[in-house]
């Protein structure tokens, strides 16, 4: 595959940071959960010994857990950030509830740059991205599929064997089954899915194993 993937486990919430890049090393950073100064520093040591071009910054939702490392990666890499219009709400309330989660160093994000669409295409060098919005765990939430090399990068949407909560705000159950139903659910069966926590899965073995059939 001429496109590699990297995952991080950051903060509390052990939240999936990848890094994705092709072979001229254009790299894009989705979902810096980066909190501590250790987890920063893991973060930029591996794009440094990696070489690689940081190009863009994008989120699938905005929680806590997912946009912790967005101010460092920002103010490391003069790039683009992107996220869905219907999220920025969720990430401009994080600074109101950081410190309950025993966050008090959280420097707030910064607003996005460039905005995140229903069907919208991504080029970054060889990075080939669709965008879909996939609403349920969060009002902007979206999915980022690499259909050349057969994988989504899926946040909150879809676990091994589970699927994102509901009930936070903007949280909504049967939303997210027709996020799921109508649009995970529809990518091809062998579709590896790096998912926000925990290990990745397919798309086959949820449509088979995921208890979100059973409601």
């Amino acid at each position: 595959m001429s496109i590699s993937i990297q995952s991080f486990q950051f903060n509390a919430f052990q939240e999936n940071t990848y890094v994705v890049w092709d072979q001229q090393k254009n790299a894009v950073i989705i979902d810096p959960g980066c909190y501590s100064s250790k987890e920063q520093f893991e973060l930029i040591s591996f794009i440094e010994d990696e070489k690689l071009n940081v190009v863009a910054l994008l989120n699938t939702h905005a929680h806590i857990d997912h946009v912790l490392g967005n101010q460092f990666i920002l103010n490391n890499y003069q790039v683009d950030y992107y996220l869905h219009p219907d999220d920025l709400k969720v990430l401009q309330s994080v600074e109101s509830y950081a410190h309950l989660y025993g966050f008090e160093g959280y420097q707030p994000s910064p607003l996005p740059t460039k905005t995140l669409e229903n069907n919208q295409k991504l080029t970054f060098g060889e990075l080939e991205i669709i965008v879909y919005h996939t609403p349920g765990h969060a009002p902007g939430h979206v999915v980022f599929y690499f259909e050349k090399e057969g994988f989504v990068i899926n946040g909150d949407v879809l676990f091994r064997g589970s699927f994102g909560r509901v009930d936070l705000p903007g949280g909504n159950l049967e939303t997210l089954k027709d996020s799921i139903f109508n649009i995970m659910f529809k990518l091809p069966n062998e579709t590896v899915v790096y998912c926000g926590h925990g290990p990745q899965t397919t798309i086959g073995v949820e449509k088979e194993t995921n208890y979100i059939l059973e409601f």
